[in-house]
């Protein structure tokens, strides 16, 4: 832990990118977060979500203490607890009866130990990352084609460009750093690379695109085997290339001719114009210097494995790959993805890039000494929670992630965790779907307290470095994983005291017979002998970097040097590939799930600052207006998304962009917060059958109105339990809690309902109006003048505005006419509500910048930042701020 005062150089908790963070710890404890403009990932940007991270730092959702069938123990019982607990299920039923789910939020270290002991002392491989549920296909398709997991380029390229391919990855919101960096190289060179954004959805991302092409969903490797086979036509193949590093070309474009032969056919399965699908084919092809960006619209589908190799193909065809400004580029969803699957925390790989090849299992069993080693993989995420639902699994840990928010069809993960004998979890936070179903709460340290590795989108290792002391009993990951081994009997392969002790043993391995690199991908032996002093100050790094290498490579596979068991990269046969699920009459519409701007995975962290809360407050479904109409919903109305496999009530949201026939749910909400707002409880399970990873953009859904009796919110001063009723859901206010209503029983007198949840102490004050004739009821509680509580009811969804009531938490005490103003339900004169949050990083609301375009004639962004900021930090509310412009 460092002192008060000093700057901590550390990394952003949230996506792929990577962010270096400069962190400044203040004298009460909270901290000052800014960007590390030393960093090579981000040179000092930050996003909405990183610029806020000072303002998540409090302890009161936390798992501060063990805890063993809800009562509170020490360590010491906790953990031998557990211990008897697998020991049982092992000696009972084997090494397939136990199972450890795990996390892109782990460190590098805390994975190492969790692989070592599953594969190396269990002997079972049912271990399993919620990396699968994002870039598994993207692993698969990297495998297939150069025979090893990588990534072949660096973010640089992004920049050295001159076309960037964006497929299925609204970068704009989710790798904002990233798409800022485009954005600054189109600034200085003259507005190259240009853009090209493939999505079903017009996104942020489209905002400084030339084109944007909303293929059908599903359509993507139709679109890529057309490009294979114009590539082919027109001559654009680099057959240099093709003869000495690629095998498989021919037989690939066999595939890509029998199912995309022209543009008109191409035109018929995507959905696109002939026309824009020929220029983007010309474009593609007489541009040398193209980066591919893909991410979960291309690998979280059914055939997501193939759609990467297709965009692959491409590549390898034209010899575009490994040199300065081209190739595919997998951008990963989590801080430690990458690290993850360098260490094997994926079921069907060993360890170190090794998958259970008969001399890898000998190889790490030697390296290991290990005495019962996994020789086969282990099940795939949805077929471990399949098998925890059929019993075959008895005994499981989760550390660092909340499954039963995040898989498909996540009502069938709740029932699985439910009839599971032992149910162990790890986490942070005392309070998510999945904790509250364990036997046993191991509290783990989060980001600040940890001390670590992780591995971004381009292969670079960064440090996470503490600067707070560990709150409560709260320990990392690897040391709880470490004192399991040891009472399972595993002393001698766990003399681990420190992550830099963990982090020696992980480079070694990955040099480990592995001839400087030439038979493996992952090698980081240089770093093997690194004294603990020297991993205090490790400085970002990429790898390969084996044994006497002095710097990482940028980029890879430009001269060949594959993989493969021939050493060439092979070009994959790709045919007709369409969702395993089609609409139907019974559900018309499809749903795609995804992530929104300011909020990460299950909001654990996110979610407890205004800042981020503000701009999308509600879970949401984004529909067409004509879709809208003939479903009978309306714009911030309540609705049900009901498909075969769950249903979620969440607010209506109409977009004239959003494709007919399609509908957008994020999918962040979890019980805590919306309790009926968990949008993967909708999503089908079914999953790619090579990469394992579950098809979450493409469900059929019906989306019907959802009619309560009466609709509401509830501001409070105080976090309070909000009613039991049939939708809720709580969202943080800088001054205030807010929670949003809506139920189906009557209630008969506001009044006394409105005092049984807030309580009739004699110091409180209530100012109200009821009229039982309309079922309007407005009510607030002071306390010395000041006000404590408002609850506002009506009949239907038109309520008056929040963020002006929001406002008067922060009055010290409220004047005759903020009273007034309360009771009518409106704000009065000098009163003014700011609207929702626009810009997450000055706080700017949606009212303040439509009132400052139309009274100052403000006509760009710029004009905009210079008179409210809005829009100069992260620049990620840059493109909404143009719509506003628009709209006049």
């Amino acid at each position: 832990m460092n002192g008060t005062g000093e700057t901590i150089r550390t990394t952003c908790p949230y996506c792929g990118v990577g962010c270096g963070v400069k962190v400044t710890v203040d004298s009460d404890g909270g901290a000052q977060v800014e960007g590390d403009e030393q960093h090579p990932a981000n040179y000092g940007r930050l996003c909405s979500k990183g610029a806020a991270l000072g303002e998540t730092l409090s302890l009161d959702d936390r798992l501060l203490y063990p805890e063993v069938g809800g009562r509170r123990v020490s360590w010491d019982e906790a953990l031998d607890a557990v211990a008897a607990g697998f020991r049982q299920a092992l000696a009972e039923h084997g090494p397939d009866a136990v199972a450890f789910y795990v996390s892109g939020q782990l460190l590098t270290e805390d994975y190492y130990v969790a692989n070592k002991l599953m594969k190396g002392c269990l002997g079972g491989a049912n271990i399993d990352t919620n990396s699968r549920l994002c870039m598994a296909s993207s692993v698969a398709g990297h495998k297939r084609a150069f025979g090893s997991d990588t990534v072949p380029g660096c973010y640089e390229d992004l920049e050295e460009a001159d076309l960037v391919v964006l497929v299925g990855s609204n970068l704009a919101w989710c790798h904002p750093v990233l798409y800022q960096r485009i954005l600054a190289a189109r600034e200085r060179r003259a507005g190259k690379p240009k853009l090209v954004v493939i999505d079903p959805r017009r996104t942020a991302t489209c905002d400084a695109a030339e084109t944007h092409l909303p293929l059908k969903p599903g359509s993507d490797t139709a679109l890529f085997n057309g490009l294979l086979v114009h590539l082919y036509q027109q001559d654009r193949l680099d057959s240099e290339f093709l003869d000495q590093q690629v095998a498989g070309f021919w037989a690939a474009y066999q595939a890509a001719k029998a199912v995309a032969p022209n543009v008109p056919t191409v035109a018929a399965k995507t959905g696109l114009p002939a026309s824009d699908i020929a220029e983007f084919y010309g474009l593609w092809g007489r541009t040398r210097k193209v980066v591919t960006v893909y991410s979960q619209g291309v690998n979280q589908s059914a055939h997501g494995s193939d759609k990467v190799n297709a965009i692959i193909n491409c590549y390898l065809a034209t010899g575009r790959i490994g040199q300065p400004g081209m190739g595919p580029f997998s951008v990963t969803g989590q801080p430690n993805a990458m690290g993850g699957r360098e260490v094997g925390g994926l079921a069907n790989q060993l360890a170190a890039h090794m998958d259970f090849a008969p001399d890898a299992v000998e190889r790490v069993r030697r390296f290991w000494q290990a005495s019962a080693i996994a020789e086969n993989p282990g099940l795939k995420a949805i077929d471990l929670f399949q098998a925890v639902a059929d019993g075959q699994i008895k005994a499981i840990w989760i550390m660092g992630t909340n499954p039963v928010v995040s898989l498909p069809d996540a009502d069938a993960a709740r029932a699985a965790l439910q009839r599971c004998p032992l149910v162990v979890v790890s986490d942070a936070v005392a309070d998510t779907d999945t904790v509250r179903l364990a036997h046993i709460k191991l509290p783990a340290l989060t980001w600040g307290e940890k001390e670590g590795t992780v591995t971004n989108s381009e292969r670079r290792i960064s440090r996470q470095r503490t600067f707070l002391p560990p709150p409560g009993e709260a320990k990392p990951d690897w040391w709880a994983v470490t004192q399991i081994a040891r009472r399972l009997g595993f002393a001698d392969q766990f003399p681990f005291e420190s992550p830099a002790a963990i982090f020696r043993e992980h480079a070694a391995l990955s040099g480990f017979e592995n001839e400087g690199g030439s038979r493996r991908d992952f090698d980081i032996s240089a770093l093997a002998d690194l004294a603990d002093a020297n991993y205090d100050t490790l400085q970002p790094v990429q790898w390969p970097l084996p044994r006497g290498a002095t710097a990482g490579a940028e980029r890879l596979f430009g001269a060949g040097g594959f993989f493969t068991a021939d050493g060439k990269a092979h070009c994959i046969a790709v045919g007709e590939r369409a969702p395993v699920h089609a609409a139907d009459d019974s559900f018309p519409l499809i749903l795609n799930s995804g992530r929104i701007r300011d909020q990460w995975h299950t909001m654990t962290r996110t979610g407890k600052t205004a800042r981020l809360t503000g701009h999308i407050p509600e879970p949401y479904v984004e529909i067409h207006p004509v879709d809208a109409l003939a479903c009978g919903v309306s714009e911030n109305g309540l609705a049900r998304v009901h498909s075969r496999w769950g249903e979620v009530i969440v607010r209506v949201r109409t977009n004239p962009e959003q494709q007919p026939g399609n509908v957008f749910v994020p999918m962040h909400w979890g019980s805590p917060l919306a309790p009926r707002g968990r949008a993967n409880a909708v999503v089908n399970p079914v999953v790619d059958p090579l990469s394992g990873q579950p098809e979450s953009k493409h469900t059929p859904v019906r989306v019907q109105a959802y009619r309560p009796r009466w609709h509401g919110f509830l501001l409070s001063r105080e976090a309070i339990e909000p009613p039991a009723v049939e939708y809720r859901v709580s969202v943080r206010e800088q001054t205030c809690w807010r929670y949003e209503l809506a139920g189906e029983a009557a209630i008969d007198g506001w009044p006394a309902w409105a005092r049984d949840l807030l309580g009739d102490d004699p110091d409180r004050e209530w100012l109200e109006f009821a009229d039982a004739g309309t079922g309007r009821y407005r009510g607030a509680v002071l306390v010395g003048g000041r006000l404590e509580a408002c609850l506002f009811v009506a009949p239907t969804h038109e309520l008056p505005p929040r963020g002006w009531l929001a406002g008067l938490f922060a009055a010290p005490e409220l004047g005759s006419a903020e009273r007034a103003s309360l009771l009518a339900g409106r704000p009065g004169g000098g009163q003014r509500d700011g609207g929702r949050i626009v810009c997450a990083c000055f706080g700017v609301g949606l009212n303040t910048l439509t009132a400052a375009i139309r009274e100052r004639g403000l006509a760009t962004p710029e004009a905009i930042g210079a008179t409210l900021k809005a829009g100069t930090n992260c620049g990620s509310c840059v493109p909404e701020l143009r719509q506003l412009i628009a709209q006049g």
